[in-house]
This record gives structure tokens, sequence and C-alpha cells, in this order.
């Protein structure tokens, strides 16, 4: 008989292009906006800019601290306001005169967003066949289509979750979680686990019965 939902908790960590989400959802809408529009818009490419540069601040930094998150955030909305208001006002003496332009074409939209999706597409097919599955009784790990599985025991098991991203917390709920089923040397790292509060919360209900030490680090 197979087991049901609630008798076993899958836990798969992504790689962290997983949070150009944005980026790929932004392209697909500019893309199908540009369509119905006569000529390229710069307005449409600056947004684009500033969102890709926010995007890729998100995932080049961890935001830990709630203050540090607070100033980014203004440091941002001012580049922000300093691509939309000033930079199309200045003009480049150097191009002849000409005004910063950054007017994106419905091709470039349209290739950002078949780029982002074949991208995104691939790391969450490959994460269908690699991930841990937490049983009452022992710890899954299947890795690949074709490839042995390893099973751990969970009498002994602690569990570590942390959340040293404020900013991959917002986007999707990311996380890290650490698990440690037995001996020192048995430590299992999830870098970035998505919807982490909730898998920790189902890990913990599922396990009520045996000794397990939930050490939350970060909430």
């Amino acid at each position: 008989m197979s087991q049901t939902k609630s008798e076993e908790v899958f836990l798969r960590s992504y790689p962290k292009v997983i949070f150009f989400w944005p980026l790929f959802l932004t392209s697909l809408v500019l893309w199908i906006i540009q369509l119905f529009m006569p000529a390229p818009e710069p307005v449409l490419g600056y947004f684009w800019v500033g969102m890709f540069f926010v995007n890729l601040f998100v995932i080049a930094f961890d935001f830990s601290s709630t203050k540090f998150f607070v100033l980014i955030l203004i440091i941002v909305v001012g580049l922000l306001i300093v691509i939309f208001l000033v930079l199309p006002e200045i003009e480049l003496s150097g191009i002849g005169g000409t005004t910063f332009n950054l007017a994106l074409t419905q091709e470039f939209y349209l290739t950002m967003t078949l780029i982002f999706g074949l991208v995104l597409g691939i790391v969450i097919i490959n994460a269908q066949f690699n991930y841990w599955k937490v049983e009452r009784n022992e710890i899954y790990h299947k890795s690949g289509i074709f490839s042995s599985a390893d099973r751990y025991p969970v009498q002994s098991l602690r569990i570590k979750k942390s959340i040293p991203d404020v900013f991959e917390f917002l986007f999707l709920r990311a996380g890290s979680m650490v698990l440690m089923p037995g001996r020192a040397d048995e430590v299992i790292q999830l870098p970035t686990v998505l919807n982490v509060n909730k898998r920790s919360e189902e890990i913990d209900r599922l396990l009520s019965h045996v000794s397990v030490e939930p050490d939350e680090l970060d909430q």
C-alpha cells in the first residue's frame, strides 16, 4: 500500500538561478505589451534594466539583517528613480548629442523570456529527480533517474533551519535546512529549500512519534 502525502515530506534544494523568476515574468509581460506598440518604448527598457539590476543584486548577496535590507531597498529605489527620471534627460555629447535611450524591441523581450523560461524549466524538471524524502522511519535520497538511492535512519534526527537571505525568503519563502540523521559525519546540506517554514513544520508533525530534535536557527 502506497504512503499518503501526510506520511512523507519531499525536500528539494534549487540552484540560485531559480530566483530569476521575476525577470522571466517581467520579460514575458513586457514582450506582450511591446507587441501592441508601433515602436520600441524606452520606458519599458528602463523598467527591464532596473528589474535586471535588482534581481542580480538579490542573487549576488545575502541580506540577513532587516536594517540592512531596508537600507538596500532605499538605495535600489533611488537608483530606479535615477534610471527613469534622470538618465533619459542626459545628453551624451561624445556620440553626436543623442539622448540616453534604452528602447528594447519585442524580439529582445521574447528572447529573454525563452532563455529564462528554458533554464528555469530545466531546473524544475531536474529537481523532480533529485530530492530527499523524509518518512517516518527513514530519509530517502534520490539523485537522477537511474541512480541508486541512499537511505538514512531518523531515530536521532536533528534539524536545523535558517533563513540566511531576506530577499530569497520574500521571493519564494526560501531558506536552508540541515539534516543530521545520526553520526557527526552524516550531515545533509540543503541550501535553498522553497517554503522552508512549511517543510520544517511538516517534518516536525511527521516525526512527532520519534525522538527528533528540531533546532531552528532563524525564524
